[in-house]
């Protein structure tokens, strides 16, 4: 994987900037840290206020105070599956854009689901694959 460090401001620019009106908040949620590492690697450089979480319940409670524009969750992580956290968040802002990873079950997870997110992706994902599905989101 390789990640276009052309579009990294410099570090000068980096530490001034902090999160503004015109800089989208992504929250990743995910139980291991070297993907949510890699998420963020892969978004902030293009523009994106990234928050991580491990646990889906402290993302939830930050949930609304942040009114994130897109969550990113994994599928399996413990006591609160991806597609609880999905649910959840719709309940809370019924048009909130998610996107949904998996490394063990494919799209038929939630074909019958009363609340579905907007993308699904496969892990392992391509890095134009989740700058893309971000992108759209936010730019629909």
């Amino acid at each position: 994987m390789m990640i276009n460090y052309a579009a990294v401001p410099p570090a000068s620019m980096k530490a001034a900037k902090s999160k503004t009106a015109d800089q989208p908040t992504v929250f990743v949620v995910d139980d291991e840290p070297m993907l949510l590492e890699l998420a963020e690697a892969i978004l902030k450089p293009l523009g994106y206020h990234v928050r991580t979480f491990r646990d889906p319940e402290l993302a939830l409670k930050e949930f609304p105070a942040a009114r994130p524009d897109v969550v990113i969750t994994d599928y399996a992580m413990g006591r609160m599956s991806g597609m609880d956290l999905i649910r959840e968040c719709r309940r809370l802002n019924p048009r909130q854009k998610m996107i949904l990873l998996s490394g063990t079950v494919d799209e038929h997870v939630f074909a019958d689901a009363p609340v579905k997110p907007d993308q699904f992706l496969t892990k392992p994902y391509q890095i134009h694959e989740l700058a893309e599905r971000v992108r759209s989101l936010i730019a629909a």
